[in-house]
């Protein structure tokens, strides 16, 4: 009798140990999840500021100033629920401006136009990669909170169900290339 008591005890306690730990798992990916986003956060902002400061620069003609300026400020003012919209007409402006290589070389011309140009290179490229991370740290969230236990147990608590962040984020070719150069 008491040895069946014993490994009952054991056996619960093991049990604890794995929820308990479970649960701190999915406590890191959500931590992740924020960290991410802000990541994610900080270099949209970078790379909206970068294109409108361009824009109002005088360097680019009206017409690419306007479409890129509008763009810009949409996507650092959009609400959290038009953000990815936002983001997205951003990179087609920024595609649409950067077109041909001529316009990054007709940028680099001006008066500090190098930095700018080397700057916006930058921004258009980690805003993939930032991406890419939260992404990649939702999909981990989801893929521990579909399990049986989890949900079972409720481990996740009251926290929101993790979210991807889906936008076009392909940067204007003559920007990549600089990019990487």
């Amino acid at each position: 009798m008491t040895s069946t008591l014993i490994w009952i005890a054991v056996v619960l306690f093991a049990i604890g140990l794995y929820l308990s730990w479970t649960a701190g798992r999915l406590d890191r990916l959500h931590a992740r999840i924020d960290a991410a986003r802000a990541a994610l956060d900080a270099q949209l902002l970078r790379r909206a500021s970068v294109a409108q400061e361009l824009a109002t620069s005088g360097v680019l003609d009206p017409a690419a100033s306007i479409v890129l300026y509008e763009a810009a400020h949409a996507a650092r003012q959009a609400e959290e629920e038009q953000r990815e919209v936002a983001e997205s007409e951003l990179s087609q402006a920024l595609r649409a401006v950067f077109a041909d290589a001529q316009q990054v070389e007709v940028v680099r011309e001006a008066p500090g136009g190098e930095d700018a140009a080397n700057e916006l290179a930058q921004a258009v490229r980690r805003v993939p990669m930032a991406r890419r991370f939260h992404n990649d740290a939702v999909r981990a969230a989801r893929a521990l909170r579909r399990h049986r236990t989890v949900r079972w147990f409720r481990l996740a608590g009251h926290a929101p169900f993790p979210m991807a962040f889906e936008m076009d984020d392909e940067p204007p070719a003559a920007l990549a290339d600089r990019a990487t150069a």
